[in-house]
């Protein structure tokens, strides 16, 4: 399965293989800074990032969504957006931190959440044309 979720002209939706879920947004063109981006594509990332959150809350009932936008070593602008749980395995620290405990939840099918995320956008896109 191809890690690649969704893809426009503007961006790409990749999933983090992790034990909690875990979405990328990042821009086709690789550009350094969100100030860098168009407007029409700092608008188009914000709105899937939106609709990510959303989908993740909705589907999981996380205790926090983590969004975060840094690049040290892949200077790409992209979004991670995490669903993060008080029994995941390093909360309150971030999922590149310190490791807490085993995780210790059962969450719903990612295959699902995946779905409704392909759903969601595909419907942006023809409503949007």
């Amino acid at each position: 399965m191809s890690n690649i979720i969704f893809e426009n002209k503007l961006i790409k939706v990749e999933i983090e293989e992790f034990e909690i879920p875990w979405l990328k947004i990042f821009t086709q063109e690789n550009i350094k800074e969100f100030s860098q981006c168009s407007r029409e594509l700092q608008l188009e990332m914000l709105d899937v990032l939106n609709i990510v959150e959303k989908q993740m809350i909705q589907d999981f009932n996380p205790d926090k969504i983590n969004i975060a936008s840094f690049g040290n070593y892949v200077p790409h602008v992209h979004f991670h957006i995490q669903a993060r749980f008080k029994e995941d395995s390093f909360f309150p620290e971030p999922t590149w931190g310190k490791k807490q405990r085993d995780i210790n939840i059962k969450l719903p099918s990612f295959e699902e959440f995946y779905t409704n995320i392909k759903i969601k956008l595909n419907k942006r896109i023809t409503i949007n044309g």
